[in-house]
């Protein structure tokens, strides 16, 4: 599997879009995600970097994986930022840069929405996991309320096209699950921008763990 994947139009409109979402509390979401993290890191689709300034101090080092090359660029810029020491890889989410039981703690943020196999992105994860490993995901998915499911659907045909591969409507929490992970925490919650609803709003912030 090629360890790049360009998508040249998204790179350049999603560091906007990550700006203005940690302008509403994706910063917030990030520091909950990542509190208490430890040990030797791999994040997957690490994109611009975002979530680099808020490892913690136990956390020894990061490898960051990042496929789009745009994007990735913009990363090892933050990792040089960034008080903890972390490496920017190519990769693919499906064939993880990273030897069996490497690490101590999977990142999966925002990132599951776009990958094209997802029970082999999470058998990945759990390969590369240390025995009772964490898997930290922050993941928008699909709408149980009615009216945004239906706008979900609605979108789903073009929504891809616009966000880089991205699904509006997938379950992740059952596919992590359904991976073998133990859900220890998670909260569910609609992401609102002032004050309301978007396609994506839907989202589950949580820890599971590596049996």
């Amino acid at each position: 599997m090629p360890s790049d994947l360009s998508h040249p139009l998204f790179a350049r409109i999603y560091p906007k879009i990550n700006a203005y979402a940690e302008s509403h509390g994706a910063t917030e979401h990030r520091e909950e995600l990542l509190t208490g993290v430890a040990g030797r890191v791999l994040e997957i689709g690490a994109g611009t970097g975002a979530n680099f300034r808020h490892y913690p101090p136990g956390v020894e080092h990061v490898i960051a994986v990042e496929p789009e090359p745009r994007l990735r660029l913009l990363a090892e810029r933050a990792a040089t930022d960034a008080a903890t020491s972390i490496e920017v890889r190519s990769g693919r989410a499906e064939a993880l840069p990273a030897k069996d039981g490497s690490v101590d703690v999977v990142v999966a943020s925002l990132v599951l929405c776009t990958v094209a196999d997802v029970p082999r992105t999470l058998a990945e994860a759990a390969r590369v996991l240390r025995p009772l490993g964490e898997l930290r995901f922050y993941e928008h998915v699909r709408a149980t309320r009615r009216g945004l499911a239906l706008m979900q659907h609605a979108l789903t045909p073009i929504w891809p096209l616009l966000g880089g591969g991205c699904h509006l409507t997938r379950d992740t929490e059952r596919a992590i699950t359904e991976a073998g992970f133990t859900i220890e925490t998670i909260r569910c919650f609609d992401f609102l921008i002032n004050g309301r609803p978007q396609p994506a709003s839907p989202t589950i912030l949580g820890i599971a763990r590596k049996p």
